[in-house]
């Protein structure tokens, strides 16, 4: 896979009360990802960004809602959220690593 690719692969954490239990208690982060991202790309971009081992990854893609403004419609962006479960024994600390990023 093209490195340039992994690194786009990956939009943002997804930081919110069920991520954070998520992290606690299953050892999965949540990532908005790209809309035509796949399983082993999203496994290789976080394993390549963030150095940890990645032993599952799940996807779900989010349809946006339909808004009124004023007396127009309109769409909002469909998203696609990636949970990523760490192997056993491994831990992502996303401050750590933005801190790390904004030194480089």
């Amino acid at each position: 896979m093209n490195q340039q690719r992994l690194t786009q692969v990956i939009l943002a954490p997804i930081v919110s009360e069920k991520s954070n239990v998520l992290a606690e208690k299953r050892n999965q982060m949540t990532f908005k990802v790209l809309a035509n991202a796949t399983k082993p790309e999203i496994k290789a971009a976080v394993e390549l960004l963030f150095g940890v081992q990645v032993a599952d990854v799940t996807t779900v893609t989010i349809k946006g809602k339909v808004k009124r403004f004023g007396r127009t419609l309109g769409r909002r962006s469909d998203v696609k959220k990636a949970y990523v479960s760490l192997a056993a024994g491994q831990e992502l600390d996303l401050e750590a690593a933005a801190a790390a990023a904004d030194k480089e």
